[in-house]
């Protein structure tokens, strides 16, 4: 039952092909079919993106092994192999000494610190440049959706002469909205997707708010079906 603690990359690829296929049948000559098949080569470069940030950065981690091992070279050649040619026993030359060594101690372990968290942030970097085109897709996707008004199916509705072209059938509209929250829901998996790969706080800071976006782009919509669903039962009484 493990494999279901995880989203799996190839599941998500497949609804999303089938989503496109879907579009494709009900509407093939919309803008929204190109964007069911932009969202799907998204989720293919989505998922490998993921997929490579598991592994760890093998020739960062040996470059910090590197400078970890020179570093403490350094240190065991100037405390064993170097020699002093005056020996201080005063009190302040021994204060200072101390102080010196403790600076250089904070110094390169702060230096060390930030070579071990130069992976983290490497991977961080790559995880944004990802979320920002996911970003994107999502606006696409609402910008999509915008001019799909209920309002349509009213008797009373009389369009103007710069009025976009509308969808007039209850059920295409209906199903056009539909297909537009079910976009978005992806989005938001394949965004997750690099929470589960990558174990880094403010990556699943982004990640939600990329969830967050589309979850409230998604609510807009469905209050939309809900009003076509409403002006059905309107019409029937």
């Amino acid at each position: 039952m493990t494999g279901y603690r995880t989203l799996d990359p190839a599941k998500i690829i497949a609804t999303a092909e089938a989503l496109e296929l879907r579009v494709a049948e009900r509407f093939p000559d919309s803008g929204l079919r190109k964007v069911a098949a932009e969202l799907v080569s998204l989720s293919r470069d989505l998922t490998a993106t993921a997929k490579a940030l598991e592994a760890p950065i093998w020739w960062l981690r040996a470059l910090i092994g590197l400078a970890i091992l020179a570093g403490g070279s350094v240190f065991l050649f100037v405390g064993t192999f170097l020699s002093f040619d005056r020996i201080s026993t005063g009190a302040f030359d021994f204060v200072q000494g101390i102080e010196a060594s403790l600076n250089t101690l904070i110094l390169a372990a702060l230096g060390f610190l930030a070579l071990v968290r130069a992976e983290e942030r490497i991977k961080r970097k790559r995880v944004f440049r990802a979320l920002h085109g996911l970003r994107s897709l999502i606006h696409v996707i609402d910008m999509h959706q915008l001019t799909k008004d209920p309002v349509v199916l009213s008797a009373n509705f009389k369009p103007t002469a710069n009025s976009p072209a509308r969808i007039t059938n209850k059920a295409d509209l209906a199903r056009y909205l539909d297909y537009c929250s079910e976009m978005l829901s992806i989005t938001g998996k394949l965004a997750a997707l690099f929470a589960q790969s990558v174990n880094d706080d403010v990556v699943v800071d982004a990640v939600n708010d990329i969830e967050g976006l589309g979850s409230n782009l998604s609510r807009k919509i469905w209050q939309k079906i809900t009003m076509i669903e409403e002006t059905g039962r309107t019409k029937a009484g």
